[in-house]
């Protein structure tokens, strides 16, 4: 990396989802409930850190409705962040703040995505206004995570790590603007533009 792309990405915000974009994603209805269930997907921390030495703001937006169905508790959402963050920084990668939705589907919450409410969160943490998030990327692998970043103005990145596959895109309405293997995949893009 050049010192010129450095600052060239100086404060450019990166939104990611978790579960099958850092960590694998644990099955259709399944949530992780226990840190010894959560794994990086490979190259997920090796992102993290290019993104972060390039000057990347992270945040982290999930929606984790086990919590409010009671599957598991806020105490092991906590200690599964905690082993999150931890490798992430020990493998040089920074995540500024994770903004969980744990309430359920129905619930009508603005934080839960495809709502944008954490994302204005974030960017209000920043003193930035939402029409920044023009600049930033969102990357997740759902059809609601490409909504969510769709519905805040980002520029979106599916990846295939997860829950949704290539296939499922062409059923959407709304399309990522990059569709990627994975995490390590997606950060040659946010890195390059």
């Amino acid at each position: 990396m050049s010192g010129n792309n450095n600052h060239k990405n100086k404060n450019k915000v990166v939104f990611l989802d978790r579960d099958g974009v850092i960590n694998e994603f644990p099955g259709n209805g399944n949530y992780v409930t226990r840190v010894k269930d959560f794994h990086f997907i490979d190259g997920s921390l090796e992102a993290l850190r290019i993104l972060t030495e390039t000057g990347h703001i992270l945040f982290v937006v999930s929606n984790q409705a086990g919590i409010a169905k009671g599957v598991y508790s806020r105490e092991k959402l906590k200690q599964i962040t905690n082993k999150m963050m931890k490798a992430v920084r020990k493998n040089g990668g920074r995540i500024r703040k994770i903004f969980y939705c744990t309430h359920r589907s129905d619930h009508g919450c603005d934080c839960r995505k495809p709502e944008i409410g954490s994302v204005k969160q974030a960017l209000r943490s920043l003193n930035k206004p939402i029409h920044h998030a023009q600049q930033a990327f969102f990357v997740g692998d759902t059809k609601i995570d490409i909504l969510a970043g769709h519905n805040a103005g980002c520029r979106t990145i599916f990846v295939l790590s997860g829950r949704e596959k290539r296939k499922d895109i062409k059923e959407w309405d709304v399309k990522p603007d990059y569709v990627v293997k994975n995490l390590l995949a997606a950060t040659k893009i946010i890195v390059d533009v």
